[in-house]
């Protein structure tokens, strides 16, 4: 039996610095897919394994090629509340 030909997709990641330290990490793509870790590099690793989690939980409902649109806003921001 031949087995399916494994797809490679690249999915841009957001990572903030965390106020404890390290990182978090989210796709924009996969609503809920979050990961975190001590480093950058940590971080990237441990949300590939996320992402590889999301998918399979995803089965039969996956469409990798989904249309996701990621762009910028540019927003006033507010300025501190004055306290008399």
């Amino acid at each position: 039996m031949a087995s399916k030909k494994r797809e490679r997709i690249k999915y841009l990641v957001t990572l903030r610095e965390a106020e404890e330290g390290g990182y978090t990490v989210e796709v924009p793509a996969l609503p809920g897919c979050i990961s975190e870790g001590d480093s950058y590099e940590e971080a990237l690793a441990n949300i590939r394994d996320a992402i590889t989690a999301y998918l399979a939980e995803l089965g039969d409902e996956l469409n990798p090629r989904a249309r996701v649109i990621i762009t910028e806003v540019e927003v006033d921001v507010p300025a501190p509340p004055v306290h008399a």
